[in-house]
Order: C-alpha cells, then sequence, then structure tokens
C-alpha cells in the first residue's frame, strides 16, 4: 500500500511544458511518504486506471489534471475509502478553485499532505455518471463544444469562442421536475449545480455547498450580452433577477429538442432529457486545513 497515487493527464491545460514528474519528486525527496505517479497514456482507458489502484492500494489518488481528470478519479473511487486530492493543471481548474486550492503546484502539494478529508456529495447524472461541479444544458455547454474543436487556446481562444457561442445562443423551453414541483420554462440555460461558481470564478449558485444533501437546478432565464459576457471571463455574481434557483435531491429536466450538455466541464453531445440525484456523501476529498466548503 502507498500514501499517494499521482494520476498525471499531460493533455490537461494550456500550457503543457510542466514536466510533473519532476515537480512531484522533487517536493517529496526530502519527505517520508510513499507515492507513485502513473502518466495517463494519450489513448487510454479507465480500466488502466483502475489496475495501478489494484496494484498499489493507495490511500489517496490525486488528479494531476483539469477538471475533467478530477471527475473522472471521482468517478472511479466514489463509495470507496479512497480520497481524492487535486494538484491543478488544466484550463479554468474550476474545483480547485472552488475547494480553496493554490495553484502553484508547491502549494496544492502541501495542501495535500497537511490538509483534511471530508466527505462530499456528488450528482448522479442519467444513472451511470457523476458530477461534482457543475453540469449544464444549453449556452455553457455549447460554448464547451467550441472551446473543444477550437485551435486557439488561452483566454484569446476563450474570448473567441464565447463571441461564436452568444452570436448563435438560441433559447430552449424545458420541462423541470422534482419530488414537489413541475415547472415549465424558456431558458438560455439549465445548471445542475452542487458547487457555487464556474472556473472563471463566475458565481452561479451563491447558495450551493457539497456537503448538504442538496443539489440546485439554476433556471437562467433572461440573457444581457454585456452583463452575461463579464460573467463569462471574470469574477462576478449573476443577477438574481436572471435566474431561478430550485434546491432538489432529485430532477428531470426534458427538452423539446435536443441541447448541448456537459458534465463538469466534459461535453457530452445534444440531449432531450437529463435525470439527477444526489448521493450523499459518497466522495472522500482532500481540503486545505483551513476551509470552508
Amino acid at each position: 500500500m502507498i500514501e499517494f497515487l499521482f494520476v498525471v493527464n499531460n493533455s490537461s491545460g494550456t500550457n503543457q511544458s510542466t514536466i510533473w514528474d519532476k515537480v512531484i519528486n522533487d517536493f517529496f525527496k526530502d519527505k517520508d511518504h510513499s507515492f507513485k505517479i502513473y502518466n495517463l497514456p494519450e489513448d487510454f482507458d479507465v480500466t488502466q486506471i483502475k489496475d495501478h489502484i489494484t496494484k498499489y492500494q493507495p490511500y489517496n489518488i490525486i488528479a494531476v489534471g483539469g477538471d475533467g481528470t478530477v471527475t473522472m478519479l471521482a468517478n472511479i473511487i466514489a463509495g470507496s475509502n479512497i480520497a481524492l486530492g487535486i494538484l491543478p493543471a488544466g484550463s479554468a481548474n474550476g474545483m480547485a478553485k472552488e475547494l480553496g486550492i493554490s495553484e502553484v503546484p508547491a502549494e496544492a502539494l502541501q495542501i495535500i499532505i497537511d490538509g483534511h478529508t471530508k466527505k462530499c456529495d456528488l450528482i448522479k447524472i442519467n444513472g451511470n455518471k457523476y458530477c461534482l461541479h457543475l453540469s449544464d444544458i444549453g449556452l455553457n455547454a455549447h460554448l464547451i463544444k467550441h472551446f473543444d474543436e477550437g485551435k486557439m487556446r488561452g483566454k484569446l481562444g476563450y474570448a473567441l469562442v464565447i463571441l461564436k457561442t452568444l452570436w448563435h445562443k438560441e433559447k430552449m423551453q424545458v420541462i423541470i421536475k422534482t419530488k414537489d414541483i413541475e415547472v415549465r420554462r424558456n431558458a438560455f440555460m439549465v445548471v445542475l449545480a452542487n458547487a457555487t461558481k464556474y472556473g472563471t470564478g463566475a458565481v452561479i449558485n451563491p447558495e450551493g455547498n457539497l456537503s448538504d444533501a442538496l443539489f440546485e437546478v439554476i433556471i437562467v432565464r433572461k440573457l444581457a450580452l454585456g452583463p452575461l459576457l463579464k460573467m463569462l471571463i471574470k469574477p462576478g455574481i449573476f443577477n438574481p433577477k436572471k435566474i431561478e434557483i430550485i434546491p432538489s435531491t432529485s430532477v428531470e429536466i426534458t427538452m423539446i429538442r435536443k441541447m448541448h450538455f456537459q458534465i463538469d466541464g466534459e461535453y457530452q453531445g445534444r440531449i432531450k432529457r437529463v435525470t439527477a440525484e444526489i448521493c450523499g456523501g459518497i466522495l472522500n476529498i482532500i481540503l486545505p486545513a483551513i476551509n470552508i466548503v
């Protein structure tokens, strides 16, 4: 058994020049901790990660990558005693920011060895995938699709896909059913929020709590180009007059026609129906020693 298994996704992020093996080895060279590093191959299968977990039986598994890498590992270890740590190496690092984890490698590594473990909720999507952070239907998912397909990365690339997405923005008709209510809305975006904010710092869910056994369904009903553009590129709070928040433990969302959908920053294609339910406290996650989550 080992203390830490680092799973490194070298394709994450805009700056892929960091040699993570060296960063990790240099940090631990004078420390008494057992660890292994697994660099994901270009074409990998989750069974390869599971094989490494079986082989090394780590107490903690560390995602070295972006939100997609974090969510992938969360899906693998959910319901186990293994704790998930984050060494941010993505473009947005939304979950790391949510948890107060530094994007400076040495500081994030220090959190991994000095932090505390807390049980967090996950949202089960369509009965087969977990969401740790934020999933959404509509505008932002369409933006992610454009970003994935684009060749330009960084802030300029992000700004260009924002403009492209907003130019082709479209409203959708949705039916939202929870245990208590059923509503019909016209919306630009519907968010399933376990957390509070996107990687840009834009706060979509001020009441979000990763450990309250609830998630929030957020309906973005109105769209003003200027304020929305600001929200997508810098920290701030979405205008509460233009969104509707429905706390729930489960929901079924049906669209009149297929719309773009993403889970924790990973584009899922176009869908007409989404189901979601909260799974309370099934993920152990490493947080900074002082953390308000």
